[in-house]
């Protein structure tokens, strides 16, 4: 569906003044394109897709139906996986926090783990010793040091008396073994991405122990408008510059050698980031001490990016446009801050359509209920509208309270 004012204001009739617009098109692209670009250096290679950045349940389904896994941080979001159908052997929990009896049964189901923790480690191998006759088979998040000014909070400090300890319980639990080698690392750009690698062929030359999987997490950016990418002070990396960097080396480094891993990745933003659009109206528009503001329905928690502006394509709705030059758009949410684009300039009218591009990254799932309920999501890929999330109500945010 192309988007034009026509389409806009049909849109709105339906939906309401503020909505994000979908393409699970893009996004069914952009998975494709990652995997071809990975697999092309190195075969034996999956994606597990990062639920936390976007979980709508549509896009969840197509990582399945397109072979892919799931990698989830809680236990909403293993709920999620299961409620959609994923086979617990495609589901790679993550995450610093396990309840313990769920961790017990994803472990009986077939579930993958990757611990966090040696306090989880200890969880695990009491439910070995639960079921001595079942072999578990579970990974370890890594942390060590990449060179990148700061430090990962998540997983065991490969250069830590925990690190050894948990190796050491691994070795003494008959039934348990070291399936896969996991980190996560924040920056995105692409400096550190070999530091990743090495770091990871590092700990195999270390512990002698050649894991079934090698998972590099995620931390990668996703395709965005040159209007976005001039706002970043390092170049933005394709999908093929990221493989070169980390499924290249592995090539390399088994080439010729009969037992290698499989790599794993856990993209969010470089699927979900260009995938998404909010649109919101713009209700006001006022000169504050020599600065002009248009107050458009919706917020920067919709559109999650803040310090850059986000594409923008003004629709025009109807009327009267004017000049501006400087013009701030704002959020509704009574917050000094509430920012979504700053110092825009061209044509604007109260009623026109403020539409916000590479929205798709953390802006659905991170928005709160601060003021307004959330907005509807509605998929614009095919040649009609889709639904896929109904805008909230005041009964969805208050029904857990008490009156």
């Amino acid at each position: 569906m192309k988007l034009d004012s026509a389409v806009l204001k049909q849109l709105s009739e339906e939906f309401g003044e503020a909505f994000y617009l979908l393409d699970s098109a893009q996004f069914k692209q952009n998975y494709l394109e990652l995997k071809q670009a990975f697999s092309n250096l190195y075969p034996k290679f999956n994606i597990a897709y990062s639920y936390k950045t976007n979980y709508i349940p549509k896009l969840c389904r197509i990582v399945d139906g397109l072979g892919g896994c799931a990698e989830v941080v809680s236990e909403m979001e293993l709920d999620l996986a299961l409620r959609i159908g994923v086979r617990p052997e495609n589901i790679i929990w993550n995450g610093p926090v396990k309840e313990a009896g769920r961790l017990e049964a994803f472990l009986l189901s077939g579930g993958n783990v990757n611990l966090d923790s040696l306090e989880e480690a200890e969880a695990v191998k009491a439910v070995a010793g639960k079921h001595e006759g079942t072999a578990f088979k579970i990974g370890l998040r890594c942390s060590f040091d990449i060179r990148d000014g700061g430090a990962s909070r998540f997983g065991f400090d490969t250069e830590g008396e925990d690190w050894k300890k948990v190796l050491v319980l691994i070795q003494e639990t008959p039934n348990l073994s070291l399936q896969g080698l996991q980190c996560h690392f924040a920056k995105r750009q692409m400096a550190y991405w070999p530091a990743r690698v090495q770091g990871m062929l590092d700990l195999v030359e270390r512990t002698g122990i050649l894991p079934e999987r090698i998972d590099l997490g995620g931390g990668l950016f996703g395709k965005m408008e040159d209007s976005l990418k001039e706002q970043f002070d390092s170049p933005i990396p394709s999908y093929a510059e990221y493989a070169e960097a980390s499924a290249g080396v592995l090539a390399r480094q088994f080439e010729g050698k009969e037992k290698k891993p499989e790599l794993f990745i856990e993209p969010g933003s470089a699927l979900a980031g260009d995938c998404m659009k909010f649109a919101g109206t713009v209700k006001t528009i006022k000169k504050m001490r020599g600065k002009w503001i248009a107050a458009v329905l919706g917020s920067q928690k919709n559109i999650s990016m803040a310090g850059v502006n986000p594409p923008l394509r003004v629709y025009a709705m109807g009327g009267r446009q004017k000049a501006y030059e400087g013009l701030d758009f704002a959020g509704y949410t009574c917050i000094e801050s509430d920012i979504l684009y700053r110092n825009y300039r061209g044509p604007l009218a109260c009623g026109d359509m403020a539409v916000f591009g590479n929205c798709g990254s953390y802006s659905l799932v991170m928005k709160p209920p601060f003021i307004l309920p959330n907005f509807p999501v509605v998929d614009i890929a095919g040649e009609k509208p889709e639904l896929v999330k109904r805008g909230e109500t005041f009964d969805d945010v208050f029904h857990t309270f008490c009156f």
